[in-house]
């Protein structure tokens, strides 16, 4: 009887350990970090449409990044002043070097980037 009960109970321990390690590496696969400059959409571009087939709105809190999937949630940190956002990303881009993501008027304003146009920043995937 102790040998059946010790052949039950040492899969279901086994297996119980693997689900804990599932999740922590769920969890770590799911974020995401990134340090770069950030730039700010040009006007000419509101009401135009985004890779993500949405209309952009400068007036929203809105970005555009090179992979990150479309509808994800990135915070935003402006490495010189702390001044943080979340953004959701809807577009493509930036295509210029070294730019990590480019922000909506809205936005940037924000984290206190319109004046010079680019800040270095720290974005970080949100998990909702």
């Amino acid at each position: 009887m102790r040998t059946r009960l010790l052949l039950i109970a040492l899969p279901l321990a086994l297996f119980g350990g693997c689900g804990d390690t599932q999740e922590a590496y769920s969890k770590a696969r799911n974020s995401f970090t990134q340090q770069g400059m950030a730039s700010y959409y040009a006007r000419s571009f509101h009401g135009e449409e985004t890779a993500s087939g949405e209309t952009f709105n400068q007036n929203e809190l809105v970005a555009a990044h090179k992979t990150l999937p479309f509808g994800t949630q990135v915070k935003v940190t402006n490495l010189d002043n702390g001044r943080q956002v979340t953004v959701r990303i809807v577009d493509r881009g930036p295509f210029e070097p070294g730019r990590i993501i480019d922000l909506s008027k809205v936005a940037a304003a924000r984290i206190d980037l319109l004046e010079d146009g680019i800040a270095r920043v720290k974005i970080e995937k949100v998990n909702r």
